[in-house]
């Protein structure tokens, strides 16, 4: 349960450029630009596939590092028929390989190569961490590289952090780096998930496959509750996107100050600002 509990906020942590997708389709957003919009997209397909990089290693990841140990049902299904998973004990390295013609993960994405996690200590634990490497990996015939690494560094709180990531597209290559902290707030000490809560801060940043560098900084943590109907969006939290060509884009998920558990979030364009419903 944990662990589900985990990639789903991971999900929504690192897919937070996801929720700007209505930029493309809104004819208000002409006035950020070509450049604006191609930022928010890398940004996203970049985020979105980190998530669920993680997925498979975290569903693959050894309770204990010290030993391979087997899979529960549930980290099977994730797993199994669509990728072998292998565990080097001595080298407390695990490798889940998508095979040269690749397969197809319950996202409908097509993945070749290999995932390459490198466990220190007890995963999940206080001071571990897991790097996770993309050897000849690929995704939708797309290639991409970088390494992730995972640092839990307090009982409720760890880091992502993204380095020399890129995606190589027919329209060009989009490199970026990201850095993430997610804090559980509350329902830390509860077996429910329903009075959970977390805290999101960090950055992004990087060069879309057009050219035009863009950085995307959470300015108010996001934060996200897992009570029935509010987990779908973060409930509060501010989001900008600026490239370097001066457009920038707030996304902002509580623009009346009451955290309430909706999809309605406002965005701020060139000073103007509006109420939206999100997707």
């Amino acid at each position: 349960m944990q662990r589900q509990i985990l990639r789903s906020l991971l999900g929504s942590t690192l897919c937070v450029g996801l929720l700007i997708g209505f930029s493309s389709c809104d004819k208000e957003s002409d006035s950020l630009g070509p450049d604006s919009t191609v930022s928010a997209e890398d940004n996203a397909d970049a985020e979105a596939d980190d998530a669920a990089s993680y997925e498979y290693v975290d569903a693959a990841a050894p309770e204990d590092p010290g030993r391979a140990g087997a899979l529960n049902p549930d980290d099977q299904r994730i797993l199994f028929g669509c990728a072998t998973r292998t565990y080097n004990v001595s080298t407390r390295t695990l490798t889940i390989d998508f095979g040269p013609n690749g397969c197809v993960g319950r996202d409908g994405k097509l993945r070749r190569g290999q995932l390459v996690a490198v466990f220190t200590g007890q995963h999940r634990q206080v001071g571990s961490t897991v790097v996770v490497t993309l050897v000849n990996f690929s995704v939708n015939g797309n290639p991409r590289t970088g390494t992730r690494t995972i640092t839990w560094i307090a009982p409720n709180v760890h880091t992502v952090d993204v380095q020399n990531a890129s995606v190589v597209t027919a329209t060009g290559t989009a490199t970026w780096t990201a850095q993430r902290t997610v804090t559980q707030t509350a329902g830390v000490g509860t077996r429910t998930i329903q009075d959970d809560l977390y805290s999101i801060s960090g950055s992004a940043a990087g060069t879309n496959r057009k050219g035009v560098s863009y950085t995307a900084t959470i300015q108010q943590p996001l934060v996200k509750k897992f009570q029935a109907g509010c987990a779908r969006h973060f409930i509060s939290g501010t989001l900008q996107i600026t490239t370097s060509r001066e457009k920038t884009l707030l996304l902002n998920y509580d623009p009346a100050g009451t955290q309430a558990c909706d999809n309605i979030a406002s965005v701020t364009i060139n000073g103007r600002t509006r109420t939206i419903q999100l997707r």
